[in-house]
């Protein structure tokens, strides 16, 4: 007992001198480290034991000093597959490092615990991974004791590697396998407990951290101090002697101890499972009956059913032959009494019909003989009076008079309505109000604003009662050349009327009369008419060099003539494809010209929300129709559509919206899915590229006449 006194005094004296030395040297500085949590986030562990897991690691987090300078944590999940959450350097504080665990989610999967360290040793703890070389390492692996892969060869690379290994089993895991894979002493890298009871060991754990991280700081400082550093390092291990005996001591009873606890856990389990196991047979054996029962009623009812449907049947059989042998016996013995009744009476029959003929034709022979008198007497008593014969012609005269009065009145009172309220042939449509369009198309201007300097000129214009100018618009099909004519009309407050040059060539000798009779028409119009005509090139070709027939060679001169000088009444908005093929006394005519092109991102973003909203979303809105939307961000696939859609015209972009509307009609529910969309929208690439080969095609054909692309055009 003395000796141990004095061993014991010896080393508290030693100790006392040591710490004052400590004292005297150089200032203690924050801890520095690399943390690993390795959390078990597999399908083994429940969700209320990942997030009591989840809890503890927040807690604990949040006691370490984490910083750039200090410590730094990462986290990973072991699953199936090794999972990372964020590593190493991310988070810069412990507030950031504790939000980031309390968002981390349970990934499921197979408990491969092996991969997920392997995974840890070649991805995070590497200098080449971001590690910082000469700091130390800690890996703290929460677990529920269990693992599908052998975790010893890759630990014992993490321990090769200076990694210190703590692990925290909240199952009854292997304790010599897990006492193995921890760090040692493996009493104090090693904790059993529960997982309701993880914050009882938060600062144990903590201050094992801290001084892991801290004597490895002081074990850096001590390789540069001085002989009275080397004297506190013997004292140290004559520290460490005494330590490791009462460690060893408290280990033999941890052992003990967890021994005691695994038996009686394991006990536990077996007689849980043992229980649970019979629970499951007295339940499969009372479905099993429970199923016999039911498919043995079953089989009584079908039979039950089937003898009644046989009854049933056999019922109705013996009946519908009863009826039938009572009707053929029914039929039988009527058709023996008319038999028997016609051979009594034929004779009688016979006189009755000869003595209905005679009467019949008595009677005829007595009308034909009466309606003859009458007739001649008439007649004889009407040539024999002359004032009836003289009123009779004079009533004919002037019959005849009033009919061919009353022709040519309605003939040229059809003109002059004609003229002022009808419409001409070749107007395909209009803005101003006709007799039978006044109950259909009331004038509604609802059309978005693409007017700028011209209808503002356009406006004045017709307020200053000048003369107007004529428009040639030019570009691809498709890029809203008609829809500027429109809002430029109703920007102006002018009517406008819509032709288009395919409808004069057919027209032959009577282009002419209809030519004149349009300008005619146009004049008539109080608020002055724009006059728009599509697809002008059809019929004003130039007549030096274009092949065209006399017909259509006069209807351009009409045309000419008419438009020979500026006019107050009308205005003249030409638009083509091809302006290269009007005659030059047409490009004589034009005052300025107006270049369509494809529409650019954002204006295809524009007219894709504008006819999504249209086809698509104002009909399923309203309920009025077959059509539901399902639920995605609109605006966004609408910017997407966008950018697909390069190339595209406007035109196009509408068919596609109505694709859309289709493609919803035709579903089973009427549900339009953001999958359906992009299938439409593929299709409409794919068919816009299709008619883009065509046009490049027929444009490399050696003839001097054929159209170009679009995108060539533009260009």
């Amino acid at each position: 007992m003395l000796p141990w006194t004095a061993l014991s005094l010896a080393l508290s004296l030693r100790l006392a001198l040591a710490r004052s030395g400590a004292e005297r040297g150089p200032p203690a500085s924050a801890p520095q480290g690399d943390l690993l949590f390795l959390l078990d986030s597999s399908a083994s562990v429940s969700h209320y034991e990942f997030s009591r897991v989840r809890e503890f690691v927040g807690q604990l987090v949040g006691l370490l000093p984490l910083g750039p300078g200090a410590l730094r944590a990462s986290l990973v999940h072991v699953g199936s597959r090794p999972y990372t959450e964020f590593p190493f350097g991310q988070h810069s504080s412990g507030e950031a490092v504790q939000d980031a665990v309390r968002a981390a989610a349970q990934r499921m999967g197979d408990t491969n615990a092996g991969l997920a360290l392997a995974y840890a040793k070649e991805q995070l703890f590497a200098e080449v991974a971001g590690a910082r070389p000469g700091v130390p390492k800690v890996l703290v692996w929460v677990t529920d004791g269990g693992s599908s892969d052998p975790v010893g060869p890759p630990m014992q690379e993490l321990k090769d590697l200076g990694v210190t290994v703590f692990i925290v089993s909240t199952g009854q895991g292997n304790l010599l396998e897990l006492s193995a894979a921890a760090s040692a002493p493996a009493e104090k890298h090693l904790h059993f407990v529960d997982v309701d009871d993880l914050h009882i060991i938060a600062q144990e754990l903590r201050g094992s951290i801290l001084g892991h991280a801290k004597e490895a700081l002081s074990l850096a400082q001590m390789q540069e101090q001085t002989l009275q550093l080397e004297q506190q390092s013997k004292l140290k291990e004559y520290e460490a002697a005494v330590e490791q005996l009462k460690s060893e001591q408290i280990r033999v009873q941890a052992e003990e101890r967890r021994k005691t606890l695994s038996e009686e856990t394991r006990q536990h389990q077996a007689r849980a499972q043992y229980q649970d196991k019979l629970a499951r047979q007295r339940y499969e054996d009372q479905l099993k009956q429970q199923q016999l029962l039911n498919e043995e009623n079953l089989r009584k009812q079908e039979e039950s059913v089937q003898k009644q449907e046989a009854m049933r049947r056999a019922t109705v059989e013996r009946e519908m032959e009863l009826r039938h042998k009572n009707e053929m016996l029914r039929v039988e013995a009527e058709a023996r009494a008319r038999a028997k009744a016609e051979r009594e009476n034929a004779d009688i029959i016979r006189e009755q019909i000869r003595l209905k003929a005679a009467e019949h034709r008595q009677t005829i022979l007595e009308s034909i003989r009466t309606a003859g008198t009458l007739f001649g007497e008439g007649f004889r008593t009407f040539v024999t009076d002359w004032d009836k014969v003289t009123a009779t012609v004079a009533g004919l005269t002037l019959l005849a008079v009033g009919v061919y009065s009353a022709k040519n009145a309605t003939s040229v009172a059809g003109r002059y309505i004609e003229a002022r309220l009808g419409k001409p042939s070749l107007v395909r449509e209009t803005s101003r109000i006709t007799v039978l369009e006044a109950l259909r198309h009331p004038v509604q201007p609802s059309l978005e604003a693409r007017v700028r300097d011209i209808a503002i000129a356009t406006r004045n214009t017709k307020k200053n009662h000048s003369l107007y100018r004529n428009i040639l618009m030019y570009g691809p099909p498709g890029t809203g050349k008609t829809l500027f004519a429109k809002k430029l009309a109703l920007h102006s407050g002018m009517d406008y009327a819509i032709m288009t040059g395919g409808d004069v060539a057919p027209m032959g000798r009577d282009g002419v009369t209809a030519m004149h009779k349009v300008f005619d028409w146009a004049s008539t119009s109080r608020r002055g008419l724009l006059l728009f005509v599509d697809e002008a090139d059809a019929f004003l070709r130039k007549r030096a060099t274009e092949k065209i027939s006399e017909d259509l060679r006069a209807t351009l001169n009409a045309f000419l003539h008419r438009t020979g000088q500026h006019s107050s009444k009308f205005m003249l908005v030409l638009a083509s494809n091809q302006p290269e093929q009007f005659d030059w006394a047409v490009n004589d005519r034009i005052d300025e010209m107006v270049r369509f092109d494809l529409p650019q991102r954002e204006e295809r973003e524009r007219l894709v929300r504008m006819y999504f909203d249209k086809y698509v979303l104002k009909p399923a809105t309203e309920g009025k129709q077959r059509l539901k939307l399902a639920q995605f961000d609109y605006g966004r696939k609408c910017s997407e559509i966008a950018c697909l859609t390069e190339g595209m015209s406007g035109r196009e972009i509408s068919q596609l919206a109505v694709a859309w509307q289709a493609m919803a009609y035709a579903s089973e529910d009427g549900f339009l899915t953001e999958a359906m969309m992009d299938a439409r929208v593929q299709d409409a690439i794919q068919q816009h590229q299709q008619k883009m080969q065509w046009l490049k095609a027929e444009g490399a054909r050696p003839k001097g006449d054929q159209p170009l692309p679009p995108s060539t055009q533009a260009e």
